[in-house]
């Protein structure tokens, strides 16, 4: 049997959206210790899935189509899966891309072949924007992707499987005493599938290019300065002033700079000095905050209090990021 586990990841914003620059997307990220999806594999004739979540679960229907695909693309007849642990889906934590790496690899491993996730990552339906997620799970750290060359894109996204996922043009580790805070509203999951697509194609042809400028600014002089030379300081005020500004190119999206009530707990914990930058996970509605193991505590305190003046429940989570991606065991 062969073991696959993956971090979530956090996903800061995007370079460009505008077709007028010539690459679109470009996102920044990376990867974190927690949580995580988990799942085992070993040969069968056919594919099976089990998985400790209600029969019938989405994280099963997904797992069984990733593997599905995945014994195809692996020229395999089948696995027997299980699913012990998995993501929030669609919370902003990376749930879908982290599944179908881990159920590819896992498929891959017990197998005994290579799983090539990243170039097959596409076959998946993964990697068609956003290169943070493969990258993450194949390495960790906080990563900076190429985006796509725009001449090869329209504002509606290839069909799936006619892409490359994008190629890492930035990677570091994360200093070991960095800590992350994850603050989750109950709120509806984030933008995901048609709803997804049918956002970004509205925000891609509407995109203000001169945002791409400042925030390219903002990457080159702040954030990869920050997190080559370990200042959490910086590195978090850095990537939440760029959710900021992807936020003027989703506001009329998502009803917002942020999603609501994503608004008010960034607010929140921004009067916070031990937090020292927060914003909204991709589509949400995870707020991330950016601090450190010693303010870890007064951290976790005020994402508390950023739900309470949100009158919104939740869970607040500090977590490590991790830089060694995707742990792959046996077969044995």
């Amino acid at each position: 049997m062969a073991r696959v586990s993956a971090g979530a990841r956090l996903h800061f914003g995007f370079c460009n959206l505008s077709l007028s620059h010539e690459r679109l997307y470009g996102a920044l990220g990376l990867g974190l210790a927690e949580p995580r999806v988990v799942v085992d594999a070993e040969p069968a004739d056919h594919v099976t899935v089990e998985a400790e979540t209600p029969a019938g679960d989405a994280p099963v229907d997904d797992a069984r189509e990733y593997a599905r695909t995945a014994a195809e693309l692996l020229g395999v007849d089948g696995a027997r899966i299980a699913v012990h642990e998995t993501l929030p889906r669609h919370a902003g934590l990376g749930s879908g891309t982290q599944l179908a790496a881990a159920t590819l690899a896992a498929v891959a491993a017990a197998h005994r072949k290579e799983p090539r996730v990243r170039e097959r990552a596409p076959a998946l339906g993964r990697g068609g924007r956003s290169g943070i997620g493969v990258a993450t799970f194949e390495a960790g750290g906080f990563v900076l992707d190429a985006g796509h060359p725009t001449a090869r894109f329209t504002t509606d996204r290839p069909a799936d499987g006619e892409w490359t996922v994008p190629p890492v043009a930035a990677q570091h580790d994360v200093p070991d005493d960095w800590r992350f805070l994850l603050v989750r509203p109950d709120a509806d999951p984030g933008k995901n599938g048609e709803a997804e697509d049918d956002a970004m194609r509205t925000a891609v042809e509407r995109a203000e290019p001169g945002l791409a400028d400042r925030i390219g600014g903002i990457v080159t002089r702040r954030v990869l300065p920050a997190i080559a030379t370990g200042n959490a300081e910086r590195f978090g005020a850095a990537v939440a002033e760029i959710g900021r500004l992807n936020g003027a190119w989703y506001a009329d999206e998502q009803g917002g700079v942020y999603r609501p009530p994503v608004g008010d707990v960034v607010a929140s914990l921004s009067e916070s000095a031990a937090v020292f930058g927060a914003g909204q996970s991709s589509w949400g509605p995870t707020v991330y905050g950016v601090t450190d193991a010693a303010n870890a505590s007064a951290a976790a305190t005020a994402g508390e209090r950023a739900l309470d003046e949100a009158g919104v429940d939740g869970s607040v989570s500090i977590v490590p990021a991790t830089d060694g991606g995707a742990r792959v065991t046996g077969p044995k």
